[in-house]
């Protein structure tokens, strides 16, 4: 499809997507979220492509919701809706997913970026979750992935007053990878991205999978999925390249085979 709202590249085997709306800071609505979904499941279907980078602009990763489209909405709209099919099928894309944030993660924004698999913050973000303030709350993970990603008491305070959350208190209670100056955010995360994307593809898909059914599982049920993984890398040239590389002091050359 035509992309209007958000702008797709590629630099070598990392993907790049950018959401475009800036004057409404990149505010999601349906049509953003059709076209994302669309590229993101795009570029994991692309064999050349082992990682995806996903940002904004220098005001804003994303703002939140496009509340116009809610203004006059009922249960029964929302209900009758798509709207959170989208995030499920961002949720089972296999790539890793880097989120680039600069400016304002709010609200759906905030969301986005916690379903990316590793989150690069600038100085100047500002994350949070304010549907309280218009009489709504989270409804696309943020009252789930927020407390498993910085604990209850830090989620509750944040969803119920609505108040936003900086850089360096995201990264002190975990919910970014790593905090770096506003202008070099999208330099890191590319640069970050291409370390993944120098790993075994097969290893690295099993590996993200293997970490979200932490979230999903017991403990037993986890490592249980983690063992089955682990012995299915043994049947791959890439296991095999790796050891062999390993003992001859020599770079691998994966193949994702």
């Amino acid at each position: 499809m035509a992309y209007v709202n958000i702008v797709v590249d590629r630099e070598g085997p990392v993907g790049l997507v950018a959401l475009n709306r800036p004057k409404v800071l990149n505010a999601l609505n349906q049509a953003t979220m059709d076209e994302l979904v669309d590229a993101l499941e795009g570029l994991d279907r692309d064999d050349e492509i082992r990682c995806v980078v996903l940002t904004g602009n220098e005001r804003a990763f994303a703002a939140g919701a496009d509340v116009t489209e809610m203004a006059e909405a009922t249960p029964a709209d929302m209900l009758a809706g798509y709207r959170f099919l989208q995030w499920e099928r961002i949720r089972k894309i296999s790539k890793p997913i880097i989120a680039a944030v600069r400016g304002y993660a709010l609200g759906g924004g905030c969301e986005l970026a916690m379903l990316c698999d590793m989150v690069i913050a600038g100085e100047g973000a500002r994350f949070g979750q304010p549907e309280i303030n218009i009489g709504i709350m989270p409804g696309a993970g943020g009252t789930q992935r927020l407390p498993r990603a910085i604990g209850k008491a830090q989620a509750m305070e944040l969803v119920l007053t609505g108040r936003h959350m900086t850089a360096g208190e995201a990264f002190a209670t975990g919910l970014v990878t790593r905090v770096v100056p506003d202008e070099v955010v999208l330099d890191e995360a590319r640069r970050l991205a291409g370390d993944i994307a120098s790993k075994p593809p097969v290893a690295v898909r099993l590996a993200k999978e293997s970490i979200l059914k932490a979230f999903d599982t017991s403990l037993e049920t986890g490592l249980d999925y983690e063992r089955k993984a682990f012995y299915l890398l043994f049947s791959t040239e890439d296991k095999t390249e790796g050891i062999q590389a390993f003992l001859a002091k020599r770079p691998p050359v994966f193949k994702g085979r």
